[in-house]
């Protein structure tokens, strides 16, 4: 099934995709709101101590990367 998903906060998360050229625009509730220009996906991170390995993956997904280039940023 490819590469191990670190266990990561969402903060940690926000960290590796602004690495990534991607950009925090605002929180709403416990969920940080991402955009990058040339995507038309917006990402929502929940901002919790643990994200869960399923919604790692879809944010991965959903952000056009695939987990070795996530883990590969991180």
């Amino acid at each position: 099934m490819g590469s191990a998903l670190p266990v990561m906060s969402g903060r940690e998360v926000v960290r590796v995709l602004e690495s990534l050229g991607w950009e925090a625009v605002r929180q709403t509730g416990s969920h940080i709101i991402m955009t990058k220009d040339e995507e038309t996906a917006t990402l929502s991170v929940p901002d919790h101590h643990e994200v869960s390995k399923r919604t790692l993956r879809s944010l991965i997904r959903n952000a056009g990367l695939t987990v070795e280039e996530f883990v590969a940023a991180k």
